[in-house]
């Protein structure tokens, strides 16, 4: 099962550069994310998504290649292989680029933006969706970063390691016994 983390920050820029260092640990392994979004709040207010994942692009690449592949099938059949090619990856591109544009994979964009327009101007947050991670690790990659969670569905004392590490101290350890 994955794991929600929104994380805000006071930079425009500083969300982006977050996302740069998780991407560079998932090569390491140290974590496997499902989904990335970044949000940046401008001056006036406005909110602005990054998506991890350009489900349009991937739409259309993965149309092209099964619509040419169909029209020059179908091209064989009339003695115009190429002319099936052109005409199949064309229609095959259209087709899956409008797909992936209706598409909405990972976080819901909907929550993304109404919680986007909870964040103060000229700032950004990160929601990353976490299959896998090895949090030691991966907080020990980031001992210079400060924001503060704003949702997440790890547990209470998860999240309380992660808002303390965010912040630059250290959790308070459970009282004995609990």
């Amino acid at each position: 099962m994955s794991d929600l983390i929104v994380v805000g920050f006071d930079s425009p820029e500083e969300a982006d550069r977050v996302l740069v260092r998780l991407a560079g640990l998932k090569k390491e392994y140290l974590i496997d994310l499902e989904d990335a979004v970044v949000v940046v709040r401008d001056t006036e207010g406005k909110v602005h998504l990054k998506q991890s994942l350009n489900l349009t692009a991937v739409g259309a690449t993965s149309g092209l290649l099964s619509g040419s592949l169909w029209g020059g099938l179908v091209g064989l059949l009339f003695l115009n292989p190429l002319a099936g090619f052109a005409i199949g990856g064309a229609l095959g591109a259209g087709a899956g680029a409008l797909s992936g544009s209706l598409s909405d994979y990972g976080i819901d964009d909907e929550f993304i933006k109404s919680l986007g327009n909870t964040i103060p101007n000229n700032s950004s947050a990160l929601f990353i969706l976490v299959r896998k991670v090895q949090p030691e690790k991966v907080l020990a990659e980031f001992p210079d970063l400060r924001g503060r969670v704003l949702k997440t569905s790890l547990s209470p004392e998860q999240e309380q390691k992660l808002q303390a590490a965010l912040s630059g101290t250290t959790a308070a350890a459970p009282p004995a016994g609990a």
